[in-house]
């Protein structure tokens, strides 16, 4: 018997690639979050979409506590089985009235893992929807193979790569919207993509990366860390886990991390400028 999800939403998340919304926490908490992420910002004096990528959570406890949600484990666990690795996670905000957006791609072509079975927990920390960008897939793309990519390294693409899924019929896309506190779900081989920020508010997700424990890194050994029942395969090292906020031998991980996303080096479109 599933813990958190319905029978019907397993069954519709193998069918459709996805599911959405549960609820993770409460607006208040969610807010909390917001509030990280904001006062990141501000220590740092910079757009927090520049650095909390690819292994994210690692910048404050309270990230990796997130990751270790018992209402989104209970989920996670429902798709995936008992034994869970967080092997990353990356933030995604738009600021209001601006052109940033998240292009049509699937995570599987860049995560680098065998097998597939890596499931994403996008979490909002503000509502998203339609008219803030919130998170697009197309139902069903996750049954087939990796689909072709074109690296574009388009200026206003939030991907490292500007990676960018070709022949995609966008009348097909599903939004999902869903409320501060709430999450949803997505196969690592669900197309997904997300649209420019319209409304006057600010609009911050964080994705959560999860895989069962006999899933395997295809080049090399990399980190991960364990959030619910046992790793009896030991394919990942473990996490440098942050024993405070901006603990600096954390963040060192955070920083080699983004930059090596399966293929080697990759920089931001900003980092690429002259």
């Amino acid at each position: 018997m599933p813990k958190h999800l319905t029978d019907a939403q397993v069954a519709h998340f193998r069918e459709h690639g996805y599911v959405f919304p549960l609820r993770a926490m409460d607006a208040a908490e969610a807010d909390r979050y917001r509030q990280l992420i904001e006062n990141y910002e501000a220590t740092i004096g910079e757009d927090a979409n520049r650095s909390l990528k690819i292994k994210g959570h690692l910048a404050y406890p309270a990230l990796v506590e997130l990751g270790r949600n018992p209402r989104i484990l209970d989920a996670v666990e429902d798709l995936i089985g008992p034994n869970i690795l967080l092997f990353g996670a990356s933030l995604f905000a738009k600021n209001a009235r601006n052109p940033s957006y998240v292009s049509w791609h699937q995570d599987s072509a860049y995560f680098g893992l065998t097998p597939h079975e890596e499931v994403t927990a996008w979490v909002g920390f503000t509502h998203a929807d339609a008219e803030n960008g919130c998170l697009r897939v197309l139902p069903g793309s996750h049954t087939g193979p990796d689909r072709r990519h074109v690296e574009t390294f388009a200026a206003d693409n939030m991907l490292a790569k500007g990676q960018t899924l070709t022949g995609i019929d966008d009348s097909l896309a599903v939004e999902m919207p869903v409320a501060a506190g709430e999450f949803s779900l997505h196969h690592e081989r669900t197309a997904h993509c997300s649209l420019p920020n319209r409304s006057h508010g600010r609009r911050i997700g964080f994705a959560y990366f999860f895989i069962p424990t006999h899933v395997k890194p295809l080049k090399g050994r990399h980190r991960a860390t364990l959030v619910r029942g046992v790793d009896a395969y030991g394919h990942w090292d473990a996490d440098v886990l942050p024993a405070y906020d901006l603990d600096p031998a954390a963040m060192a991980q955070l920083r080699g991390a983004w930059g090596q996303y399966k293929d080697g080096e990759t920089r931001q479109v900003a980092d690429m400028a002259p």
